[in-house]
């Protein structure tokens, strides 16, 4: 997925139109040529939005947001997360005719926008991050927007724990930048499964937003995926199952708005698994990255689309501990343009962590796909389900702001040159001291490590991932914790925080013609 963030970028355009001109050219230009390369600058704004926890009662929610020691940007800044506002039914549209329940409506709506002006957690200095804790399936969805020092690499994730019922499980999401186009790979419609679309609109005008679904024989019939309203500043879910008749196991689910920007995420509750979010899938490309598939797995699905004209022909391969192989009867797969292909690799990683690449099996041929994977750990009535989608490099930076003292990983994989990366513990939200590790990461190998807590370690704590050295890294970190013999886990995907943009160099022109 790409990064939304608000840039200087409309800044510079006007000091240029202000002092003459300003040029832009990649780093590196030849001194003398006339040019000057564009200068990187911290982002001065960014926004995210966070999904409603749950609809279980017995949901146990934590918020966690930080912004990156050392992000840079103004002295000067705020982070902060509010309340999503409800979304009126018609019955309470109708009500408003009647002046008694007119007024107890407006009355309402005025205590829902007082409480959705009061942030439920808000991010005061870089490097240390702050946390709020919400119970219950009445916790709504999240809005916000960072500022000044604040914005460059700001992050939220939500974690929840439900120990019993139909969702059972360890839902942990990365809070998400608003965008107008998603791809969810590994959704579905079948009985077995209840997969919630959450679209959440963090702006002050209404979106409008589309949603398709293409099964393994191509796009399902559907009337009622089209022209879904978004408030304002509001979130509304969406059970997969009625935009068809059709029940399809695995099925790739396509979201774009036709006005404003949404943030989107799947939540899916499998029956006697477990459940989790599904998070958007790199935007479409000829190679992808899925990184990190625990080492105990017992059952991963490839789920891919190939959402173009032509059809896909990729390579699969799994990076593991020491090398990168194809998994036996699966080195290839065939996607049709349009249709959803499954491949099921089963405990492919084998008791060693690993990651998936996919490439073209014709370099010339690189027809764009997404894709995710659905991971399994345990056997019977004690599995859980996660989701691991793919995701771009971790580039300059990435974060992942919710870690505890135990029962963290944190897997990293260079699908191309051996790379060095620097991996910090930031501080933690109630103390101790910021850590830092450096790993050397093979060329083609997943490597897994235990993070170093911070030293005297209390409340949750950030993990901050900056590329130093080689080629591109991508990386997840795995959440864990065993509840009545389950072992519960989530995992999120590590990509560049886009906490920094290009900004081109302007310069004024003071010459002056005579007459």
């Amino acid at each position: 997925m790409k990064s939304t963030h608000l840039s200087l970028i409309a800044g510079a355009a006007v000091l240029a139109a202000i002092t003459g001109f300003a040029t832009v050219t990649a780093p590196g230009a030849p001194a003398g040529s006339g040019a000057k390369s564009a200068t990187l600058l911290p982002v001065e704004r960014s926004s995210l939005v966070c999904p409603a926890p749950s609809n279980s009662d017995l949901a146990e929610t934590q918020y966690t947001a930080v912004t990156p020691a050392g992000a840079g940007g103004e002295a000067k800044g705020t982070a902060e997360l509010k309340p999503a506002l409800p979304v009126a039914d018609d019955e309470d549209d109708e009500a408003e005719t009647d002046p008694k329940k007119a007024k107890k409506a407006k009355e309402a709506a005025k205590k829902a926008k007082e409480k959705a002006d009061k942030p439920v957690l808000a991010v005061k200095e870089p490097g240390k991050p702050v946390v709020a804790e919400a119970n219950g399936s009445a916790a709504p969805a999240l809005v916000g927007t960072a500022t000044g020092r604040l914005a460059p690499g700001w992050a939220a994730q939500q974690t929840t724990e439900v120990t019993a019922g139909g969702a059972r499980g360890l839902l942990g999401v990365t809070c998400t930048a608003p965008d107008t186009d998603f791809w969810f790979p590994g959704a579905s419609t079948a009985k077995s499964r209840q997969d919630y679309i959450h679209l959440t609109n963090p702006d002050d005008t209404g979106a409008v937003a589309d949603i398709e679904l293409y099964g393994p024989k191509g796009a399902l019939k559907s009337e009622v995926g089209d022209g879904i309203t978004v408030p304002a500043r509001s979130s509304v879910a969406v059970l997969l199952s009625t935009l068809t008749t059709e029940a399809v196991d695995q099925l790739t689910a396509h979201v774009t708005t036709r006005s404003g920007r949404i943030g989107a995420v799947v939540m899916s509750a499998e029956d006697n698994v477990g459940s989790d979010w599904i998070t958007a899938s790199e935007d479409p490309s000829g190679t992808l990255v899925l990184p990190g598939i625990p080492a105990d797995a017992t059952s991963v699905q490839l789920v891919a689309f190939a959402p173009g004209e032509d059809d896909a022909d990729v390579k699969v391969q799994l990076m593991g501990k020491n090398a990168t192989f194809s998994p036996a009867g699966n080195a290839t797969l065939h996607i049709k343009s349009s249709m959803t292909a499954t491949v099921d690799l089963k405990d492919v990683t084998r008791e060693e962590p690993g990651s998936l690449r996919l490439s073209p099996v014709q370099k010339d041929r690189a027809t764009p796909i997404v894709a995710a994977l659905r991971v399994v750990r345990g056997k019977g009535d004690q599995q859980e389900v996660a989701y691991i989608p793919a995701t771009g490099p971790v580039g300059a930076r990435a974060s992942v702001p919710d870690n505890r003292a135990k029962g963290s990983t944190l897997s990293l994989t260079a699908p191309g040159a051996t790379a060095k990366v620097k991996v910090t513990a930031s501080a933690g939200s109630g103390g101790g001291e910021p850590s830092v590790e450096t790993y050397t990461v093979k060329a083609g190998t997943t490597l897994a490590v235990t993070p170093t807590a911070p030293e005297g370690l209390k409340g949750a704590y950030a993990l901050t991932v900056e590329t130093t050295s080689g080629g591109p890294v991508h990386a997840s970190r795995t959440l864990a914790r065993t509840e009545g013999g389950v072992q519960m886990f989530t995992v999120q995907t590590l990509p560049d925080d886009g906490g920094t943009v290009e900004v081109p160099s302007a310069r004024q022109d003071l010459s002056v013609l005579d007459d």
